[in-house]
């Protein structure tokens, strides 16, 4: 199989037939603001386009407009959206159990995809896990699961580090705009570090007032700007961790499932963590997330008996598992790991050559099909994104302030269209 050519269908050059946003846009957005949390949906200045359906790395408007996706969705897409053989895979479980009693009577599927994700944890350690479904929730199984083995309530994180929103995810997430409404009801037993500082990182645990259990990184960070940590930080905190008695969390909900060029980022530098999280691509479409263990960290959860500790409704979703089963097997069947690697790397450097002089950049930046360019100002990066989104490709910005431009298209995007694509954004910067 060549690792220059996609293997889905769905890369279309894009298709405008109305302006953007379209008219059944406009109608949709005034009908939402009229019943959802105005904090949700983000209508101003710009109101959004509204999704009719995907395919590949294309997504068509409510107006029959087609872009070209180069975020997947927030990084979920990973095989590409509405993958033939995942979609097939969901509707065959559907079909036959849509909901099973997951931490009661659960299903087989639910034991087939934590025996995958044991399978693949790095360096192959024995390992456990859970089930849940989203990336919060497994960054609260995370921190649980340091509280229950070391006794300890302090967590070590980063500065521009996302983690998720939910109350225990949100006190390791660092930006102030997430927080600061909500610090009545945090915990606040983290202490933030400087990313990618093993200095800053030893004094800021020497610094705490609160034993610390736990370390918790992103690889490279992603709503925090693809933010690349000099080589070697993965190592050295490997070491840091062992040296003083605490367990290292590795976030890999965005990094994972080969967006970086390796499964899992962590393994760039052979790291292994004591606990990892995966989500987003990890199903290529459908709400399903991981904290994966090794076996004697996860053990001091005590046994059920009947009653778990730490549970929800849909754990072990059975069409979410059977939908995970085949994004793996498609990952490595159409070898999308080593692909992007290949890809991101020629894409990085097509991005250097044609931007690395422009006066309004301050960095070209990435790792796999994970990469950022950083403007000078969070509204030269917005702009491009709403310019580029007029000639039809879908991007978001990233960062504390907008200021990085994002890009993370479908694993199994075509080369040529992702030029295409790149190609557009790179008008719309210049």
């Amino acid at each position: 199989m060549s690792r220059n050519k996609a293997t889905t269908p769905g890369d279309q050059l894009p298709e405008l037939r109305t302006s953007i946003p379209g008219p059944q846009s406009l109608a949709l957005t005034q009908r939402l603001t009229a019943v959802e949390n105005p904090n949700v949906t983000c209508v101003e200045p710009i109101p959004p386009i509204f999704i009719q359906r995907a395919l590949g790395s294309n997504i068509w408007d409510v107006d029959g407009n087609r872009f070209v996706d180069l975020g997947a969705a927030f990084g979920v897409a990973a095989t590409g959206h509405s993958h033939p053989q995942v979609v097939q895979a969901m509707a065959d479980q559907s079909s036959e159990l849509l909901h099973a009693m997951g931490d009661v009577y659960p299903s087989a599927s639910k034991v087939e995809l934590l025996e995958e994700l044991a399978r693949r944890f790095p360096g192959a350690a024995a390992a456990k896990g859970v089930l849940s479904s989203s990336g919060s929730d497994a960054v609260e199984t995370a921190i649980k699961t340091a509280l229950l083995a070391s006794g300890r309530p302090g967590i070590l994180a980063f500065q521009g580090a996302y983690h998720g929103l939910s109350l225990g995810a949100l006190d390791v997430t660092w930006r102030p705009h997430f927080r600061s409404p909500f610090l009545k009801r945090l915990p606040r037993h983290t202490r933030f570090a400087r990313f990618g500082d093993i200095q800053d990182v030893r004094r800021k645990v020497q610094e705490s007032t609160d034993p610390i259990a736990a370390v918790i990184v992103e690889p490279i960070q992603g709503r925090g700007g693809e933010r690349v940590p000099p080589p070697g930080f993965l190592r050295e905190l490997r070491e840091f961790c062992d040296a003083q008695g605490l367990l290292l969390i590795v976030d890999e909900i965005y990094t994972g499932c080969g967006r970086t060029g390796r499964f899992f980022a962590c393994e760039h530098e052979d790291v292994v963590p004591d606990l990892l999280c995966v989500g987003k691509g990890l199903a290529s479409g459908m709400p399903i997330s991981a904290c994966m263990g090794k076996t004697e960290v996860m053990d001091h959860w005590p046994k059920s008996r009947g009653e778990a500790m730490h549970t929800q409704t849909f754990i072990g979703h059975p069409p979410g598992c059977a939908a995970a089963l085949a994004a793996l097997r498609i990952i490595d069947e159409q070898g999308l790991v080593e692909r992007s690697a290949q890809l991101g790397a020629e894409a990085l450097a097509y991005l250097k050559e044609s931007l690395s002089t422009h006066p309004g950049i301050v960095d070209i930046r990435g790792r796999g099909l994970m990469l950022g360019i950083e403007c000078d100002s969070g509204q030269r990066a917005v702009t491009a994104c709403d310019e580029v989104l007029q000639k039809g490709v879908i991007l978001l910005a990233s960062g504390d302030g907008n200021q990085c431009i994002g890009i993370t298209p479908p694993l199994s995007i075509e080369r040529d269209l992702l030029f295409h694509a790149l190609d557009l954004l790179v008008q719309c910067i210049s």
